[in-house]
């Protein structure tokens, strides 16, 4: 398993591919008790990563309101319904 230093260079999808396949290995029971141990701080650290890429993208996603003339005078949060 690779160092934990490098999961910040993982995309989102990239990072919660691994931690899909990390908790598909996990719930299967198959590996040895200091391997889950490695594989569950991992996964942690893969968890942490996504819902950082989360709230990072949470924040970019803002809906730009439009003033009467036409002009762009704030953002505001956009509805996720």
């Amino acid at each position: 398993m690779a160092d934990v230093a490098d999961i910040a260079t993982l995309s989102f999808e990239q990072a919660l591919a691994e931690l899909e396949r990390i908790v598909a290995e996990l719930e299967s029971g198959q590996a040895p008790l200091e391997r889950s141990i490695e594989m569950y701080e991992r996964g942690a650290a893969l968890k942490a990563h996504c819902e950082e890429r989360l709230a990072a993208a949470r924040l970019r996603v803002e809906k730009i309101v439009v003033g009467a003339q036409g002009s762009a005078p704030g953002v505001e949060p956009a509805e996720f319904n």
